[in-house]
């Protein structure tokens, strides 16, 4: 359906520009639930409210932005146009509050990361220890999640890291590493002799891994499916100290980032790199597009960048 507007409808639209923004707090609420009800229960308000506020608005800028198809809505033609606008709206408030704020705390602030389970070992602690040592006046917090990019979508972090790629067009997306992974051997295993092995090798070794559900073991998986055969594992520990003793016991083999055995630098544990292939995997720092880069994740993500190229340094010299 296309519109067409006459001067009369652009009279119209220039005097729904003074609609309160209550009222479009209510139409993006509606947006979201497609039903007037739970938008009245999300905004704390009575339906028969909620209603009559988007009729005035309805009125006040001269077109339907709801179709009522039975008990269900569906937004008009120019219902989609007042969203897009009415998004980028409150996006615009959001970090003009945020830029505020920022600016008020002046040298301090805090942010909440969220990382993926195993990866606060691999980066983190260090990390942020040298970071509060150097910036004390901003507060950090540390959350491991399965679910950094929804997390970091509906607000609840600020910033997150995790495997890329991140296409969501809702994010900035930072690529900081291509993450190799390598076989953790106990000191007196015979391969602790080798400096590499096939991955197929893999296949005839006692393995110590996490659960099926954790974001390294599907990794392994996946790339062990992908050369031909599925790994049994003989032990499953969730926790990486837990795997890590098995490994240092003589347990099992364990394939874990290669950046993390690094640092963690076990005299009795050798690492050993895999080949043909490698398993990898692309990490990425992400945070909403549509938010304010303050001072405090300004100094982090460059903090972080630093960090990282230190370390990869320091690994392969």
């Amino acid at each position: 359906m296309t519109i067409i507007f006459d001067m009369h409808s652009v009279l119209q639209l220039k005097a729904g520009l003074a609609m309160e923004l209550k009222q479009l707090q209510y139409f993006m609420a509606i947006c979201e639930e497609l039903h007037f009800t739970r938008a009245a229960e999300k905004m704390g308000v009575s339906p028969p409210n909620i209603s009559q506020q988007i009729r005035r608005l309805e009125e006040e800028l001269g077109v339907l932005l709801f179709d009522r198809v039975g008990k269900s809505i569906v937004l008009t033609e120019a219902g989609s146009i007042l969203h897009e606008h009415g998004a980028a709206v409150f996006g615009h408030l959001q970090q003009a509050s945020d830029a505020i704020a920022d600016l008020k705390q002046m040298q301090g602030g805090s942010l909440s990361i969220g990382v993926l389970p195993g990866d606060a070992d691999l980066l983190f602690n260090a990390l942020l220890l040298n970071f509060h040592q150097t910036y004390p006046t901003i507060s950090l917090s540390l959350l491991e999640t399965m679910k950094v990019t929804e997390q970091v979508l509906d607000r609840s972090i600020d910033v997150g890291v995790t495997i890329g790629p991140v296409t969501d067009g809702r994010l900035t997306s930072i690529p900081l590493f291509q993450e190799e992974f390598s076989l953790a051997v106990s000191i007196n295993d015979p391969l602790a002799a080798e400096c590499f092995i096939p991955l197929n090798r893999l296949d005839a070794l006692k393995m110590v891994m996490f659960p099926p559900d954790h974001q390294y073991r599907k990794l392994i998986d996946r790339f062990c499916m992908d050369s031909g055969f599925t790994l049994k594992p003989h032990m499953v520990m969730t926790t990486l100290p837990s795997i890590l003793q098995m490994v240092q016991s003589g347990v099992g083999t364990c394939v874990l980032p290669r950046m993390l055995l690094h640092n963690i630098s076990n005299p009795n544990i050798k690492v050993v790199h895999l080949r043909n292939p490698t398993p990898s995997l692309d990490i990425c720092l992400i945070y909403r597009r549509d938010r304010y880069v303050g001072y405090a994740m300004r100094l982090f993500i460059k903090t972080l960048k630093a960090y990282i190229e230190n370390a990869i340094t320091s690994m392969w010299r």
